[in-house]
């Protein structure tokens, strides 16, 4: 059963999303809250597996939820963001969101975030299980002497997919997207669900060949293809498979070290 925290402003649309979620086959609701501080409460107290948040709150919005529960650390459930603006849908999916509903939301719709949300469950329990044994796999290697391993960072990394333990080669990924404790590794056209957050997995790559550019991307320097000013502000940029990745606020230094490179 598949345990979700309701974040709304709305009382009338906390009672909504609770009748269609106990109509979702799998799925229950574990508790709700009606501003930001309450929701980071009750994910800390009720550990649920999935919080569905609306981006539009006094006070806290949703993207401040976010970023507060990724600071305080250890497990974050997986976010299906809510709105009654889909323009926010790029800003949210930026997150690692796992799915983006806009109201009023159909149970139809709601069934397919819940069915990814199962999905994104199941991934990061197989995903989990087979790090843990490469991690392993990997320590006893280097003990026995040897070779890049020995030194801290390797030049592999082992991920799991449909069933299968891969050793990927770090330096033929095209980018890594965080997902909450996880990251989504891309090369070519697969991508690996990997147990680790994107901070410490940064200093497995080589710095003059990846950057990290958002506190949730980091990019192969190969696979950017153009860097393009937002008429707002910031910049975005653009890889070679027409992927667009926002620039972090604390990163646009990033910008003219990829530009004089």
């Amino acid at each position: 059963m598949i345990r979700f925290l309701i974040c709304d402003d709305e009382p009338l649309a906390v009672e909504r999303l609770r009748d269609l979620v106990g109509r979702v086959d799998g799925a229950e609701v574990a508790g709700s809250a009606t501003d930001g501080r309450t929701a980071i409460a009750e994910v800390a107290r009720l550990a649920p597996d999935a919080l569905l948040l609306d981006i539009e709150m006094p006070a806290l919005d949703g993207f401040d939820v976010v970023e507060a529960l990724a600071k305080a650390g250890g497990p974050t459930p997986l976010i299906v963001f809510i709105t009654a603006y889909p323009n926010f849908a790029a800003h949210a999916f930026d997150t690692g969101a796992i799915d983006f509903l806009t109201k009023p939301v159909r149970l139809a719709r709601l069934d397919t975030a819940v069915e990814r949300v199962r999905r994104a469950i199941d991934d990061r329990e197989a995903a989990s299980r087979l790090a843990d044994l490469a991690q392993q796999i990997d320590l006893l290697r280097a003990g026995q002497g040897g070779g890049a391993g020995s030194g801290g960072t390797t030049g592999h990394l082992w991920v799991q997919r449909r069933g299968e333990n891969l050793r990927l080669d770090l330096a033929r990924v095209d980018r890594v997207q965080s997902e909450g404790e996880y990251v989504r590794i891309y090369q070519g056209e697969a991508s690996y669900l990997h147990r680790e957050p994107i901070s410490s997995l940064i200093e497995r790559f080589d710095p003059s060949r990846f950057v990290r550019i958002h506190r949730s991307h980091i990019v192969n320097r190969d696979r950017v293809a153009s860097i393009r000013r937002r008429p707002a502000g910031g910049y975005t940029i653009i890889t070679d498979r027409g992927e667009e990745l926002p620039v972090g606020r604390n990163y646009r230094t990033v910008v003219r070290d990829l530009v004089e490179d």
